[in-house]
């Protein structure tokens, strides 16, 4: 028998003991556009909008709540929430959570800089002395986390720290290329702020939930449908919706293993 059929009665049977107790399935995240965010009172986002064309042709009702990061992990770890959207995969949180094979996109780590104050550099010596600016709740690689060589200066929101450095109280940025490049073009300051040009290194990014009770199979039919998702010309529109100014290739470059990651607490 295909495994397909073998998981449908699983599966049926998680959605049937959600709408049973009148329940939704409960997902939350944290804004991180062009992802997942809110705009005009509507949540909108590439992994944000296949996720509900996922779960609406599993026929699964879902209920969604933006929080912080940290927040959004306490409450998978406490029980008051079933999964989380635009999650890395990390082994310390696999007694917790599980992920499908598929991954929503994949992510790409660069550093921003004030026009006005170039740093170029090629690796972590490179950065001595300076400050780099991060993110509250996010885990970086050992390499870029214990370095004595820069000073980590973390920001409550990307916002901020794109205006920090815009203003000159920090010497460059490191975040997720579609992220920096939204939010700077949100902001408006496409003249005073560019990325470096190549990429640091990249992550997949997943919807995961908990683990529980039919859950390890309706996360495989989750998977087995987004990927067929992928094939279909509906999701290379919404790709390319999302894209923006993407489109400049960037050179990969292994440096140090620096991996944005949100910390076990993270994304």
């Amino acid at each position: 028998m295909p495994v397909i059929f073998r998981l449908l009665p699983a599966v049926l049977f998680a959605c049937l003991s959600l709408t049973a107790q009148g329940e939704q399935l409960r997902i939350v995240t944290e804004p991180w556009a062009p992802y997942v965010y809110e705009e005009n009172g509507h949540m909108r986002g590439l992994d944000y909008e296949t996720t509900v064309i996922i779960f609406q042709r599993l026929g699964i009702d879902v209920q969604w709540q933006f929080l912080p990061w940290k927040r959004c992990l306490a409450m998978l770890e406490q029980g008051n929430a079933d999964g989380a959207l635009d999650i890395f995969q990390s082994h310390e949180r696999d007694n917790l959570l599980l992920y499908p094979s598929e991954p929503l996109s994949q992510v790409e780590f660069v550093m921003f800089y004030a026009n006005a104050r170039p740093h170029p550099f090629q690796t972590l010596d490179d950065l001595w002395g300076l400050t780099i600016g991060t993110s509250p709740g996010y885990l970086y690689s050992a390499e870029f986390r214990e370095s004595r060589l820069f000073t980590r200066e973390p920001a409550p929101s990307h916002e901020a720290n794109f205006g920090k450095l815009a203003r000159g109280r920090i010497d460059l940025l490191i975040t997720d290329r579609r992220v920096g490049q939204h939010a700077i073009k949100m902001l408006g300051l496409e003249n005073q702020i560019s990325q470096a040009p190549k990429v640091i290194s990249s992550q997949q990014q997943f919807l995961a939930v908990r683990r529980g009770a039919g859950m390890d199979l309706l996360i495989q039919r989750f998977g087995a449908e987004l990927k067929r998702f992928k094939q279909t010309a509906a999701y290379a529109a919404l790709s390319e919706k999302y894209a923006g100014a993407s489109a400049k290739k960037t050179l990969s470059m292994p440096l140090e293993q620096t991996v944005e990651q949100q910390e076990s607490s993270a994304r």
